[in-house]
């Protein structure tokens, strides 16, 4: 077979370890660690999943060297203690059985973190520099508790390669603690721990330093460390430049580079709309300096992409973090040239933004098995083959047809709408979420290959289901825009109908939403690229508390920037011809504001009941899933229309 890229599938080498391609799975925070810090099954299962999918290096999530003051997140691996190694054992022996090698990174939250975390103890740094992101003030170190920690990362290095871990990274990016020694920004100490590059190096340096005394020259490390921190006074790409080449000096083997500390989250973790491989600059302007591999990273979604980087010399190795939590399988397929069937991640940030940010276990919107593969290991064929309709195109309904399909039962789908993707083709048409538009593709060409029947333009009628004789029938029709019962409501149009073109507003007109969830918030952003004038009035406390918190903090920042008015804690009681009258639920004021355009986006309500009664009443086995079921996110309905598929 002739490969299609062959520059990304071409043997890597880090000091001297082999690497199978040149497709690094980079540390990406899960919360499947054991409560303890224990590697678990559902971890190991994961991780063995994606090195079955093809990656050459997997590089595992935050590795705790302090529990419980390092850690970052709640359920954190941790590599502090003898006790640990034999978990890792398992998980390395497991990623070794599918050919990929594995280093653990190791990690320290330092001042980025809270006491919800730590067990109530506070956050410490190099210097009380307060945390603008998490709000939090941490302590100052002595140096000899620098010293301790110097000498708590090299003992989990030796525990690493105990447990048969190819090597180690240490965690220098993103704000962590060994960045906030490097880091300007943070690090205002005046002894040997800060001021120059030189000095502030020295911390890192120092733990470089004793893992070689301890495990010799060909123990491969690698360092991940921030060319832009992207704050006034912080790291700079010219600055990152020298300490590329310190690095090289002290023995590294091959440095991540990255961007960006919790204070400049979105360029972190990018939202919706960052193009495709935004921040390759930042490596190659590091590889021009070194003479060691060099990993890049950040929004790469495709193998043309991917292969272009390595082929023009501007990274060694490409880091390809949410796209494989979206599809393990995202190097093989690219490897048979099956890049149609790669199940791209749309940079909703559900993984890590919404999930394990909140201390709950990572999920992604685009593939319901992550955290799950455990359960999962393959689709179990079906022992009967049923005859399966699915009502309802959108994302719940297509994964329904898709997974029963998959299984071998005979599945017709009927979607009202002329395409496939329900709520996904109105949710990818605000300003940046086009990539949304990947998953709609998907499944799409899930369903052809699947051979699904797939009947669109056409209502789905009790009539017409008792005709086709279903053994089971997938109710996954969706929501509606609720439309309160106010004076004057027949006024107000539809956030829907604004954002489908449907309700013209001209550009640069004054508009007031109703409602200030993500679909409204979505809205006035819509309408800020046509120039209107935007005010949102929301009952609630807080506009946005429904979206994704990175996703959510970038928002804000724009609607800032523009100008948008947020009035909260009002309730809106009447809407006259050229106005809003809303009454303060905290202090039962009324008020009156002028309103030329009124927009509702006050929440959807499932639709679908009485045809799932009907049927139910008929002896017709019905499964309700997606906004149907409960009114939820796109993981929601993936994960619930996949399992109906499984269960049938």
């Amino acid at each position: 077979m002739e490969i299609k890229y062959k520059n990304l599938f071409s043997e890597g080498k880090i000091g001297n370890l082999n690497v199978r391609n040149r497709i690094v799975m980079p540390p990406m925070g899960t919360n499947f660690a054991n409560a303890d810090g224990s590697v678990s099954q559902t971890l190991i299962d994961y991780y063995a999943e994606r090195a079955r999918g093809g990656v050459g290096l997997i590089i595992v999530e935050i590795v705790c060297v302090d529990s419980p003051v390092g850690k970052a997140i709640t359920n954190q691996l941790c590599l502090d203690d003898d006790k640990y190694i034999g978990g890792f054992s398992d998980l390395a022996e497991a990623v070794h059985l599918e050919g990929a090698k594995i280093f653990v990174q190791l990690h320290h939250a330092g001042r980025q973190t809270t006491p919800d975390i730590t067990g109530g103890i506070q956050p410490v740094c190099p210097s009380a520099t307060h945390e603008g992101f998490l709000n939090v003030t941490p302590r100052g170190l002595s140096n000899e508790e620098i010293e301790d920690l110097v000498q708590k990362f090299v003992s989990a290095a030796v525990r690493a390669k105990m447990a048969g871990i190819d090597g180690v990274e240490l965690h220098g990016a993103h704000g962590y603690l060994i960045g906030q020694f490097m880091s300007p920004h943070i690090n205002k100490r005046t002894d040997k721990w800060g001021g120059s590059t030189e000095r502030r190096m020295r911390f890192p340096l120092e733990i470089i330093k004793g893992i070689r005394q301890s495990l010799g020259p060909n123990f491969p490390i690698c360092f991940r460390f921030n060319a832009d921190d992207f704050v006034e006074d912080g790291i700079t790409l010219d600055e990152a430049k020298i300490i590329a080449k310190i690095l090289e000096d002290a023995g590294v083997n091959v440095l991540n580079v990255s961007v960006g500390i919790y204070e400049t989250m979105p360029k972190l973790l990018e939202p919706f709309h960052f193009e495709e491989g935004w921040r390759v600059y930042t490596a190659e302007a590091i590889k021009k300096v070194v003479n060691i591999p060099v990993i890049t990273v950040g929004v790469i979604r495709n193998p043309e992409f991917a292969e272009a980087v390595i082929a023009e010399g501007k990274a060694d190795f490409v880091a390809i973090g949410r796209g494989v939590i979206a599809d393990p399988e995202w190097p093989k397929k690219a490897y048979e040239g099956r890049d149609e069937e790669i199940r791209k991640c749309i940079s909703c940030n559900t993984c890590i933004g919404l999930k394990v940010f909140s201390g709950q276990k990572m999920r992604c919107s685009v593939n319901p098995r992550v955290g799950y593969e455990w359960k999962y290991p393959y689709l179990p064929c079906a022992c009967e083959k049923k005859k399966v309709v699915v009502i309802g195109g959108g994302p719940a309904g297509a994964y329904a047809a898709i997974t029963a399909a998959s299984r071998g039962h005979e599945v017709t789908l009927i979607e009202k709408e002329d395409k496939i993707g329900g709520q996904l083709n109105l949710s990818s048409l605000p300003p940046g979420k086009d990539k949304i538009n990947w998953f709609t593709e998907w499944l799409e060409g899930e369903l052809k290959r699947t051979n699904v029947t797939v009947r669109l333009g056409e209502c789905a009628t009790a009539e017409k289901l008792y005709e086709l004789k279903p053994d089971v029938v997938i109710v996954a029709t969706g929501a509606e825009p609720i439309v309160p019962n106010i004076p004057g409501i027949e006024r107000a149009l539809l956030s829907w109908d604004v954002l489908r073109g449907k309700a013209n507003i001209p550009s640069g007109e004054d508009v007031v939403i109703v409602g200030g969830g993500l679909v409204g918030c979505e809205t006035a952003n819509y309408l800020l690229g046509k120039g209107c004038n935007v005010t949102i009035i929301e009952m609630l406390d807080d506009i946005a508390l429904d979206m994704e918190p990175i996703e959510r903090f970038d928002l804000l920042t724009l609607f800032t920037s523009k100008g948008v008015k947020a009035l909260t804690k009002s309730l809106v009681t009447n809407i006259t011809p050229d106005s809003i009258e809303m009454v303060d639920v905290t202090s039962r004021q009324i008020k009156q504001i002028p309103a030329k355009h009124v927009v509702l986006a006050v929440g959807q309500k499932p639709v679908g009941c009485e045809l799932a009664r009907d049927l139910s009443d008929k002896g017709i086995p019905v499964i309700t899933v997606g906004d149907a079921r409960s009114v939820g996110k796109i993981v929601d309905a993936t994960l619930f229309g996949f399992n109906a598929g499984v269960k049938i």
